[in-house]
């Protein structure tokens, strides 16, 4: 069985005799790109965001300890103040400007050999797979062992008074733990290379699978075309405000390492999901001045858009940017969907869909990060040293909110495309 090439796109040229496109040479040219994706943004946004002047030479510790965020891992806060004090912390934020990145460079050297070819046998794509996650493996396990630093620390206050008598010196670190940095970052990268597989229409896939595919890629193709059309408005935006309001290397701080966080998260707040947050401390997320006011409420808060629009009325314009991107993704999904799909398909595939793509995000842009200093394990002593930022989604109301646009919209993308396509047959 030969899959025919899609109307208007050249048949790709054979491979060079001799040569195989799914070797080890292309597997590691793939995950360099990766890597270098990953720990250039990562390095770039850390540099604007002033992280280039912290002490010790930490600065390539603090880069591979985001790298490894950003591709999945984890990483520890640790601070001590010798055996009377104790510190820790969690650090459950992902920095989805490295993700993205590394994510795509990744997956262009993935699917870029699959393209050469109509069909690609079952055997022959998992030993391309196999390729890539074994010399992934080796990146992780890199980075993670480079992900570590400890600082020393001068507080004021309790533990100050304790390390004066004591000749105590109080510290903090951070360490990636390779083991789970590992298996995470393994599981990353699979889905990585499932959702480029199915959303990449030039990518061949093993002959059994097209027709079952079938109902399946335009809709995934539609939802990654949503994601990253956010960040592309993200990033606009991003550069509009770092040229009119001043401050420009915070905002590309911002932009570098967590624009996909917010622009994901204007996406659910569009369509109408809720989130609670807090933020405590002397620490923070580089987040909008409004955001950032609506975290800092006394006892938390309830973030949606009725909310964040009080202290910025310009937010209800996140509304109209949701109801635009979940129209254009239907109608995307539905003109790209086999001829004879009816128009409630559509529906329950763009809820679908759309479900899949909120609960991705809400699993992404959720932070925890925390970190305090406690003496004999009675709780924090110097509130200089604690803080606590944290943004978590009310589930139901975020996924019923996406099943409730995605259905409304697929079902009304796919009626229009029935009526155009029957017109166009000259059907009545």
């Amino acid at each position: 069985m030969t899959q025919q090439p899609e109307p208007g796109r050249r048949r790709p040229a054979p491979f060079p005799a001799g040569r195989t496109p799914y070797g080890w040479i292309q597997a590691f040219l793939a995950v360099a790109a990766g890597l270098v994706a990953l720990v250039v943004t990562a390095a770039l946004g850390l540099w604007a965001a002033g992280a280039a002047d912290l002490p010790d030479g930490s600065f390539p510790g603090v880069v591979a300890a985001v790298a490894v965020l950003g591709a999945g891992g984890t990483v520890e806060l640790t601070g001590s103040a010798g055996p009377l004090a104790v510190g820790g912390g969690v650090l459950d934020v992902v920095p989805l400007s490295v993700t993205l990145a590394g994510a795509l460079a990744l997956a262009h050297g993935f699917l870029r050999p699959l393209r050469l070819h109509a069909v690609v046998g079952a055997r022959e794509l998992a030993a391309w797979a196999a390729r890539l996650a074994l010399l992934w493996a080796v990146v992780l396990i890199g980075l993670a062992a480079a992900a570590r630093h400890d600082f020393d620390l001068t507080p004021g206050g309790t533990i100050a008074d304790i390390g004066d008598i004591f000749g105590i010196t109080a510290s903090a670190g951070f360490a990636a733990d390779v083991p789970l940095s590992l298996l995470y970052g393994l599981l990353w990268l699979a889905a990585l290379l499932v959702v480029a597989l199915l959303a990449s229409y030039g990518a061949a896939v093993p002959a059994r699978l097209v027709r079952p595919l079938g109902p399946v890629r335009p809709v995934a193709h539609a939802m990654v075309l949503l994601l990253l059309g956010y960040v592309a408005l993200g990033l606009v935006a991003g550069l509009v405000t770092a040229a009119t309001r001043g401050h420009p290397a915070e905002t590309f701080a911002v932009i570098l390492l967590g624009l996909p966080n917010l622009a994901w998260l204007a996406l659910t707040l569009g369509l109408g999901a809720v989130w609670d947050g807090t933020a405590e401390g002397p620490f923070g997320l580089p987040v909008p001045r409004a955001l950032d006011t609506v975290l800092r409420a006394p006892g938390g808060t309830t973030l949606d858009l009725r909310g964040l629009a009080s202290e910025e009325s310009a937010a209800w314009w996140l509304l109209v940017a949701a109801a635009v991107g979940a129209v254009a993704a239907a109608i995307v999904a539905a003109r790209r969907s086999p001829a004879g799909t009816r128009a409630w398909q559509h529906g329950l595939r763009m809820g679908a869909g759309l479900v899949l793509t909120v609960l991705t995000v809400c699993l992404l842009c959720r932070i925890d990060a925390r970190y305090g200093l406690s003496l004999l394990g009675l709780g924090d002593v110097d509130g200089g040293l604690a803080g606590h930022v944290e943004l978590a989604p009310r589930w139901w109301t975020a996924l019923l909110a996406a099943a409730l646009w995605g259905v409304v919209t697929g079902l009304l993308a796919g009626a229009s495309t029935l009526r155009g396509r029957r017109a166009s047959d000259g059907a009545p």
